[in-house]
């Protein structure tokens, strides 16, 4: 196979190439064709009249959807240039965690973005969705739905390797106290003890209720805030026929953080170091995928700069939360009535498992808003 250099060499040669000559097209409107169009570019090991040479061996690189993706990138504020700069100009860092997708992660070394390789029939159905995605993001930016920037394909050796850029949901710079991958379902739905024995586990389900039997403690509005976002993305997710997706939660614990002699300070002067100045990515942050339009809900979070959701848990301890939904490429399993064009999203056809789209939109709904996240009463 190819080697893990020599992929992540192509992936920034590639999109070195395919962004800068996407910045000599004029800006047009998105048409219903642009979802459906593949650019391919040949990259000979010796360079060719388009191409540097390079020290791999010859690959084609494949841009799927430009000008729908070029859009979508523009909606989240993200520029041309600090796009390949992020993503091409220093090393991307590897993740070990590869999930139990078997996927490869790599993450941009200013931790904007995320590189994740996808199989085949995952990439196929985030091209069937573009259309739809394309339809809620014109309605409705504040989403915990993942921000994809960028879908692509390595062809070397006979192999193809797609990739997805998306957004990073767990900044680096802070410290997570806690992880969970939460579906709202409880049937095997506990850390595996070889996942335990990691730094931060990542816990599931039972895990939660068993440990956090009070739930995240919200301030009302930001409660509310949050419920109707989760709400206007099950429901979309339940119109596509998407199942099995999860809310990655990541815990930071702000009193436990100052014990642990970190001192808040430090943490951000880590985090002015780390950071080109203001995230380069609109709405990108917990925080504002889920607030109003208007911004701001006060004071409380003035002092976080990462975006993380104040909230406390049953001790009163004060906590900064991050999270977003993930995994909803996998439902290509589910949806055979994509198959034909994206008019099948309008009749739903008789299909037996029509109804458990919904169902599990209701049950991880209900888990989040009734479990996981819980309103603040006043004394």
């Amino acid at each position: 196979g190819t080697t893990s250099s020599a992929l992540k060499g192509a992936i920034q040669l590639g999109i070195t190439h395919t962004v800068g000559s996407l910045s000599q097209k004029p800006e047009r409107d998105v048409l219903l064709q642009d979802f459906e169009v593949v650019e391919s570019i040949f990259f000979p090991n010796e360079g060719s009249n388009l191409t540097p040479a390079h020290h791999y061996g010859d690959f084609r690189f494949k841009t799927y959807a430009p000008i729908a993706f070029r859009y979508f990138r523009e909606m989240f504020g993200i520029r041309p240039d600090d796009y390949m700069y992020s993503l091409c100009n220093d090393q991307l860092i590897e993740l070990s965690n590869s999930g139990a997708s078997g996927s490869l992660f790599y993450v941009s070394s200013d931790d904007e973005f995320i590189i994740k390789t996808v199989q085949h029939k995952e990439a196929e159905f985030l091209q069937k969705l573009l259309p739809g995605y394309f339809m809620n993001l014109n309605q409705n930016k504040r989403t915990l739905l993942p921000k994809f920037y960028g879908l692509y394909c390595v062809q070397a050796g006979g192999k193809n390797i797609r990739i997805v850029v998306m957004n990073n949901l767990l900044p680096s710079s802070v410290r997570m106290h806690l992880k969970y991958d939460l579906k709202g379902s409880t049937h095997k739905r506990r850390a595996s003890a070889k996942e335990r024995e990691k730094a931060i586990p990542t816990y599931k389900d039972l895990d939660f209720m068993q440990d956090m039997q009070d739930g995240l403690l919200l301030e009302g509005d930001m409660y509310n805030a949050l419920c109707k976002t989760i709400h206007r993305d099950c429901l979309l997710l339940q119109s596509f026929k998407i199942m099995d997706y999860s809310l990655l939660v990541g815990i930071h614990n702000v009193d436990k953080a100052c014990r642990e002699q970190v001192s808040e300070e430090a943490v951000a002067g880590a985090m002015d170091q780390r950071r080109p100045p203001g995230q380069k990515s609109l709405y990108s942050t917990a925080i504002e995928a889920i607030q109003a339009e208007t911004g701001g809900t006060g004071s409380l979070d003035t002092e976080d700069k990462t975006g993380g959701i104040p909230a406390r848990n049953s001790k009163g301890e004060r906590l900064l939360v991050y999270i977003g939904i993930i995994d909803i490429l996998q439902s290509y399993r589910f949806v055979k009535k994509l198959e034909h064009s994206w008019k099948a999203l309008v009749h739903d056809g008789d299909t037996v498992s029509v109804h458990r789209p919904g169902f599990y939109a209701e049950r991880f709904e209900k888990f989040m808003c009734n479990t996981v996240f819980r309103k603040i009463t006043c004394k």
